[in-house]
């Protein structure tokens, strides 16, 4: 048998790479799109950042509608202060800034002065979880652990171009404070071929399989997609329930599926394996009586390495091989 082609070496590039496999389908900017159509009908719509609108899409917001864009400089905190004034005067700001940012340097200001008062102000933020390679400082590994305590906040995390597009309008029309992760640049478009259409606050079975239930959030269902097609080869049968919103979560729909006997679930996510959607999961099934085979696949409890994204993914167990390979080996 002839020895494996050797992987080719990755660029610097990499630490910063679109998740879209090469080949795959994308959509370029789809929240920056998205925001910019929803805001011709809703003048109480305003964009603002602080100093990362052209890193986090809306550079196509401001290029539209000028008057209604704030750039608030490198100040999270003030940014997050600004839009709970500009809330508490009728507006209804979309803020954005990477999540690391949201998450650990301006948290008390989301606490104290957007979810308190329960204003409505829409937080997204890139580079959720594992998406860059630049470690530590830039990797949210545990925005949605954070999030999931602050009362009155709703979070989501959308898997691809086509939920970030239709999620838009959607937190526009839910009142109140919203946490979404964003997936910016060129976005793989994923769920399409599924027929999908995101509602808040409802998980969705994207495929049905009898041997092992993945329940997954953000870009990980598009791993957990890739990995059920992949062990079908190997007749292994996975269904994957798509949870896009992680509070509220849907309990019906969870309790519904991990009822049903015979199969292993596994929660599979961008986030580290504590506070996150798999402990949230198992929180809900046990106090419900619920008790299947369970496992988890998410990052660990320590600060990751810089490098390479595919590499980063494949050393974290987060990679489509890397999740087959962990799937078979509990099912042995």
């Amino acid at each position: 048998m002839s020895a494996a082609a050797p992987k080719p070496r990755l660029k610097t590039s990499a630490m910063i790479a679109s998740i879209a496999a090469e080949g795959q389908l994308t959509r370029s900017a789809p929240f920056g799109h998205a925001l910019v159509e929803l805001a011709r009908n809703r003048p109480e719509v305003v964009g603002m950042t602080a100093d990362l609108g052209k890193y986090t899409d809306l550079h196509l917001f401001a290029k539209e509608y000028p008057a209604r864009y704030y750039q608030m400089g490198m100040a999270e905190q003030l940014l997050m202060g600004a839009a709970a004034g500009m809330a508490h005067e009728g507006a209804q700001p979309f803020v954005t800034t990477y999540a690391v940012f949201a998450a650990r340097r301006a948290y008390d200001f989301i606490h104290q002065a957007i979810a308190e008062d329960n204003l409505d102000v829409k937080i997204v933020c890139a580079l959720p979880g594992l998406t860059t390679g630049y470690g530590p400082s830039h990797q949210a590994a545990e925005d949605l652990a954070l999030f999931r305590a602050m009362p009155n906040l709703t979070v989501i995390d959308p898997c691809d171009a086509t939920e970030i597009e239709q999620m838009v309008p959607a937190i526009a029309d839910h009142r109140g404070p919203v946490y979404a992760r964003l997936l910016r640049g060129n976005v793989p478009v994923v769920l399409d071929e599924y027929d999908y259409r995101f509602e808040l606050g409802k998980a969705k079975l994207l495929r049905d399989g009898a041997e092992v239930l993945i329940i997954s959030s953000g870009i990980m269902t598009m791993r957990a997609l890739e990995t059920a097609k992949a062990l079908a080869a190997d007749r292994v049968d996975v269904g994957v329930l798509h949870v896009p919103t992680i509070k509220p979560l849907d309990t019906l729909t969870l309790l519904r599926e991990a009822r049903r006997s015979g199969r292993l679930v596994v929660v599979a996510e961008n986030h580290t394996v504590i506070g996150g959607l798999g402990e949230a999961v198992a929180a809900v099934l046990l106090t419900n009586g619920v008790t299947p085979p369970f496992r988890q696949i998410g990052l660990p409890d320590a600060f990751l390495d810089a490098g390479a994204l595919p590499t980063l993914h494949d050393r974290y167990g987060i990679s489509t091989e890397a999740m087959c390979d962990t799937i078979k080996g509990w099912l042995r």
